[in-house]
């Protein structure tokens, strides 16, 4: 549904939704400028630029960038391993960038894939990808518990001969909340998060503990509860031979009782979107392999 028709979309939403396309703008500028020889620190800092140039002065994060086989997260053993490296990008090669500005307040969390060239294998990747946007808001529409639907996520990755790669996040999340901040022209950060961020997710932490639910979406126990109204970060991260592929946007989660005002993505007008509605789909489930 177009979040535009929704009764549920205030001025708050309308702000999430702006920060959020300025992270995509972002992600889709830094991209167009990626080139041979470029490593991950060069296109992360691209990022920062970027968004600096436009007013962003806080993060929930910093942004990331992963080039090759790093997008699929290839032996990836320590946190320290998802910080932008030296690797440097090759013609063929896939990228990922991630990047979670804080904008007057407002906090978004992006992944956008992309590939510098043309590679038949990437761009099936990316379609299949978008069958998990379907499932997961079709999925917390039902208010099935977290644990299921992530369960959910699994099983039609094995049917369509991927791995699961946000296991390899820490707590093996495939979502987490993200909400409001004070606004303020520069904050603290510790190992790239900001303080500010960092301090809502222990508080919805804290408060989730009391009422039964936790704002990680996990495989875990502590995730097997309904949806919590809120605003997730949503990344479903495919891998399959070293190539990686994700999106994250933000998903919001009401109380309403009505199926398509209780659960819905907050734009409809992001790149990875736009990329199904000019190429269609052929009605195929997976990639066949």
């Amino acid at each position: 549904m177009k979040t535009g028709a929704s009764p549920h979309v205030t001025e708050d939403l309308a702000g999430f939704r702006e920060v959020q396309r300025l992270a995509y703008a972002c992600a889709e500028a830094v991209a167009a400028q990626l080139v041979p020889g470029m490593t991950e620190r060069d296109a992360a800092r691209l990022q920062r630029e970027w968004l600096r140039r436009r007013g962003v002065r806080d993060w929930f994060h910093l942004p990331f960038a992963w080039f090759g086989d790093r997008t699929a997260f290839t032996g990836f053993r320590v946190p320290t391993q998802f910080f932008p490296s030296g690797r440097r990008l090759a013609p063929g090669m896939p990228f990922v960038l991630d990047l979670a500005p804080v904008y007057r307040g407002y906090t978004a969390d992006v992944g956008y894939s992309g590939c510098l060239g043309p590679d038949p294998l990437h761009a099936r990747m990316l379609d299949d990808l978008l069958d998990h946007r379907d499932l997961v808001l079709r999925g917390v529409r039902e208010r099935r518990p977290l644990r299921t639907v992530y369960e959910d996520v699994d099983r039609l990755m094995m049917r369509q001969g991927y791995a699961n790669r946000h296991r390899a996040y820490p707590f093996g999340v495939i979502a987490h909340k993200v909400g409001r901040v004070r606004d303020r022209r520069r904050s603290p950060r510790v190992l790239g998060f900001g303080t500010q961020a960092l301090k809502g997710l222990a508080s919805d932490a804290l408060h989730g503990h009391r009422e039964g639910w936790s704002p990680l979406w996990s495989p875990y126990r502590f995730s097997d509860h309904p949806p919590a109204p809120g605003l997730w970060a949503v990344e479903p991260h495919l891998g399959f031979r070293g190539t990686g592929v994700k999106f994250e946007e933000l998903l919001v989660v009401t109380d309403s009782r009505d199926p398509e005002e209780s659960a819905f993505w907050l734009d409809d007008d992001l790149p990875h979107v736009r990329r199904r509605q000019a190429v269609g789909r052929d009605g195929q489930e997976g990639t066949g392999r």
